[in-house]
This record gives structure tokens, sequence and C-alpha cells, in this order.
């Protein structure tokens, strides 16, 4: 089984379209015909949460859609062109990924100076992002630990990635390495910078709540030979804050979700 998408007018951020992946000549197949529209909603942008088992392929829709990998066949678009190294997009990792030899400040700015912007007009924009993500008076450390702590370099992942393509944000468990009151600041800090830039977010999670909590959309991949068997729209406001957590609806909108991923495991 697999989703059907229909078109709407809004305009397609990220596609992918009859995508397949196997190795060994085609004797071991990891994804096979999986297709996925995101689409951009005006003025709202689009945050969609992917659940899965482990090993069936979430990681690397991400890594397609970064230019980081190349599906076997089928076609991968960003916003309507094929992925490029003009065009790839930026992906915060479940690892620390900042340059450690790097300022927070030239790390946060790295995009911008491949683009040739000048390093004054850099700074000042990546001053102003470092303040957004919470970490004004930590630019001129090195970014890396124990000097700045987990949460802090995952700040400075997605202000990097936030600098390089405002429009769209890939994470791939992003908050997993994280303890659990770190995990809820951060959950919390992604939400406003939603609200604010209205990017596109697409995000890797094992976590039923953390989806719930923070996207608009979940889908959910099968085991190997991967697909999309369902897709849910989370039925709750869009502005949340930790109050949504405790409201009746949110547990039913987890248990949901809870429900479709037993279905899938059931018939592993």
């Amino acid at each position: 089984m697999s989703i059907q998408f229909q078109e709407t007018p809004a305009e397609n951020i990220i596609q992918l379209e009859n995508v397949s992946q196997s190795y060994d000549n085609g004797k071991v197949k990891i994804i096979e015909n999986l297709n996925l529209l995101i689409e951009d909603k005006p003025m709202q942008g689009q945050f969609a949460a992917i659940l899965g088992m482990s090993g069936c392929g979430k990681s690397t829709l991400l890594r397609y859609i970064a230019g980081l990998q190349t599906p076997t066949s089928g076609k991968v678009l960003v916003k309507g062109k094929p992925v490029t190294k003009e065009n790839r997009v930026s992906m915060v990792f479940q690892q620390y990924s900042s340059l450690p030899w790097m300022t927070v400040l030239e790390n946060v700015s790295l995009g911008l100076k491949f683009k040739g912007v000048s390093k004054k007009e850099r700074e000042e924009k990546a001053m102003e992002m470092i303040q957004l993500v919470g970490l004004e008076g930590h630019h001129k450390k090195f970014a890396q630990y124990p000097i700045l702590s987990g949460g802090q370099l995952q700040r400075v992942a997605i202000a990097r990635s936030l600098m390089s393509n405002p429009e769209i944000l890939l994470m791939d468990e992003p908050f997993g390495a994280l303890d659990i009151k770190t995990r809820l600041q951060m959950q919390d800090l992604l939400l406003g910078i939603w609200e604010k830039f209205s990017p596109t977010i697409l995000f890797v999670t094992h976590d039923i709540q953390e989806a719930v909590y923070l996207a608009d959309d979940i889908f959910i991949m099968k085991h190997a030979p991967s697909n999309f068997v369902k897709h849910i729209h989370v039925d709750l406001p869009f502005k949340r804050d930790r109050d949504t957590k405790r409201l009746t609806h949110f547990d039913e909108q987890v248990h949901i979700v809870e429900d479709e991923m037993m279905k899938i495991d059931s018939k592993g």
C-alpha cells in the first residue's frame, strides 16, 4: 500500500516521485516506489514529521533532499527542480555537526560566506540569528563540547541551516541525544522558529508525542522495502505551547498515531 497525494494550488516545495533504493544489483531493496509531496502553505510553511521503525529509510529520505545521497531510481525535486550542488538543503543531524575549530559566529555565517556575502553583512545577519536561537553572548566561543552544551550545539546547527536556506529545514532526530529538559526547551524553540519564519520543516523522530506536539502532518513508513503507509493530519491549533500537551485532545491524537504504529509493527 502507498499513500496517494493530490495536487493543490499550493507550491510544491519537496517532491519524491517513485523513489527506490536498492543494493547488491537490486537484490536488497530498502525503499520501493515511494512518493512524498510536501506543499508550502502560504504564511505558514509546513511542519511534517516522519515516523517509522529503525532501518526503514527515514534518514535516507532526508539525505536525498539534502543532496547527500542519490536514489537508485526516481526523482527528488526541491521547488520543482532536481537537487544539485547549487540547491542543496542544509540538514540538522542527531550528532553534533558544527565545525569545532570555528566559533559559533563563524559556523552560523558559513553558508553566507559560500554565497559570497561580505563579512560585515554575513556577521550582522548571523548575530541576529544567534540571538534568535538563544545563544547571545556565546558567539565568540568555539562550537565544540564541552565548551557548549549539547542543546547549545544543536541551536548552532539550526541557526546555520536557517542562514543557508530559511525556506526548508531538514532535521534527523535532532533532539534524540539531549536530556529531557533540554529536549522540551528545544521543541518550544523550534515551534517559535516555525511561527517566525514559516519554513517547511521535515522532521524525523521516534518520539510519537514529540511528532504530535510539533507537526501538523505525520507520515508513517513501514518496514523495508519501505514506503509511506499512513498520512495523519494532526488536529491541533497552529499555535502550541506546553498547555497543549495537557489537553485531552492531545492525548487522543497521540493514541491515533500509536495505534497506526502498532498496526505496522504487528505486520513486521
